[in-house]
């Protein structure tokens, strides 16, 4: 089943230095953007990260420091990145829980100014493991009863991720062919910060998720403790929470002087 789409949306792999969100950098991007009338485009950069990449990670990958020394940096590469999806709904294989927030961080360094605010994305983990709980590879072996070959390579990872979203439409008749509805599907919890330190409550209010002050409204603890605010700037929590702190500061000051 081809996908019924009224913009764009990008399907993308990451590569990395390793799993920490916050601190660890790409070493490889593909991203498969498909358009509304059926075409695509497609691009996959070798990134340098310009730090060394851990021997176990270069290991699961295949991409070591040697292979990436004389690649571009992501800041080089980051106009280009954000270009080719600026437009677009995003689309992975766990990618709400690690590429979208990694790709986040990446671009928020490179003085990107990326949010989620005007696009959806959709999960296909999380269809497959809603309803077989399986990985990557097993995913298209079940749906599209093929081997998965590179498994591990950005490019090939980012294709089997667009040919198992459409195999999962055509298998299961309750999925709604239409990405809004399916992002609300694939959306584990309501955060308002990739990394999930500020969450939604049942009144759809911000409220912190974490340390002394889980559970509280963000705007009562602004107000109550402002020097909160600056130790979030000043710790080591993701660019994107500091980014969305911030927007949620400049709300309450705004709705305060109007």
């Amino acid at each position: 089943m081809e996908l019924k789409l009224h913009r764009p949306i990008c399907f993308f792999d990451l590569e990395t230095t390793g799993v920490d969100v916050a601190k660890d950098r790409i070493v490889e991007i593909s991203i498969l953007k498909v358009f509304p009338n059926g075409n695509k485009e497609s691009r996959t950069w070798l990134v340098n990260p310009e730090r060394p990449i851990p021997a176990e990670t270069s290991a699961i990958h295949g991409i070591t420091d040697e292979r990436v020394a004389n690649e571009p940096t992501f800041k080089q590469l980051a106009t280009q990145v954000y270009n080719m999806i600026k437009d677009s709904d995003l689309a992975g294989f766990n990618s709400d829980r690690f590429d979208i927030p990694l790709l986040a961080e990446e671009l928020l360094r490179a003085e990107v100014d990326f949010d989620m605010k005007n696009r959806v994305s959709v999960d296909v983990q999380t269809i497959f493991h809603k309803k077989e709980e399986r990985t990557l590879s097993a995913a298209y072996r079940f749906y599209c009863n093929q081997s998965l070959e590179n498994a591990h390579s950005a490019e090939a990872d980012t294709n089997a991720t667009y040919e198992i979203l459409k195999a999962q439409l055509d298998r299961y008749q309750d999925l709604e062919n239409d990405m809004k509805t399916l992002s609300e599907y694939t959306t584990r919890k309501k955060s308002v910060d990739f990394a999930g330190f500020i969450a939604l409550n049942a009144e759809g209010q911000e409220v912190f998720s974490f340390g002394k002050h889980k559970g509280a409204l963000v705007d009562d603890i602004l107000e109550r403790e402002p020097g909160y605010f600056g130790w979030i700037q000043n710790a080591d929590f993701p660019l994107y929470t500091k980014k969305v702190l911030t927007a949620i500061k400049l709300r309450k000051l705004n709705n305060k002087f109007q």
